[in-house]
Parts: C-alpha cells; structure tokens; sequence
C-alpha cells in the first residue's frame, strides 16, 4: 500500500516563506510524476506546480517566480518553496503523485493524494 503524506503548512505573513514536502511510502517501483495542488475557501481545486511525466516543470501563472518545485528521487520526496507569499495563496495544499508499481498483476500506474496541508497568509 502507498500513502503520500504532505508537511510544512502553517500562518505566515504575507511576503513570507514557507516550504511544504510530500513524502511517499510503501512497496513501489517509482514516482513517474508529481505535482501541488490547492484549493482556497470557496474555489475547486487547481494545480499550482507540477513534474509532468517527461521531468518537465509547469507553473500555474499566479505563481510563476514565486514558487519551485522540485524533488528527491532517493528519498521519493517533492517540495514546493513558496517565496513572496500573498494573502491569495491561502488554501489547503495537496501533492499528488504519478506512481508506477509492479506486483503479481503486472506492471501499473496509479496517482495518489495526500490529505492536505492548511496554508494561511495573514497579518
């Protein structure tokens, strides 16, 4: 069994740092891609930050410059650097992990989510 747990969310002032990490454990062969999620109060969910399945990087536009991504392949972990951090950033901030398992039924990819972290940008 997978499980993708994320950490470091937490109230900053606005033009603050904050770094989340999202770890993934169990039996697999390997993260073929990741990316972070959010979703503010009252909106759906949409992507911030990504490693799509060719390694490439995306950004949503709000927060080009601001934030990276990037990642561990020995430790199976993905952080995302928040820099610059504005009120408009406050949401609940979820990974989300292309992972790809071989067990007695072959070869298979599966995405997998973490619970979410709360990150709120307030003075």
């Amino acid at each position: 069994q997978v499980q993708v747990v994320e950490s470091g969310g937490g109230l900053v002032q606005p033009g603050g740092s904050l770094r989340l990490t999202c770890a993934a454990s169990g039996s697999f062969n390997s993260i073929y891609a990741s990316g972070w999620y959010r979703q503010g109060p009252g909106n759906s969910r949409e992507l911030v930050a990504e490693f799509d399945s060719g390694g490439r990087s995306n950004y949503a536009d709000s927060v080009k410059g601001r934030f990276t991504i990037s990642r561990d392949r020995a430790k199976n972990t993905v952080a995302l650097q928040m820099n610059s951090l504005e009120p408009e950033d406050t949401a609940v901030y979820y990974c989300k992990l292309g992972i790809r398992v071989s067990d007695y039924r072959g070869l298979w990819e599966s995405d997998y989510w973490g619970q979410g972290t709360q990150v709120t940008v307030s003075s």
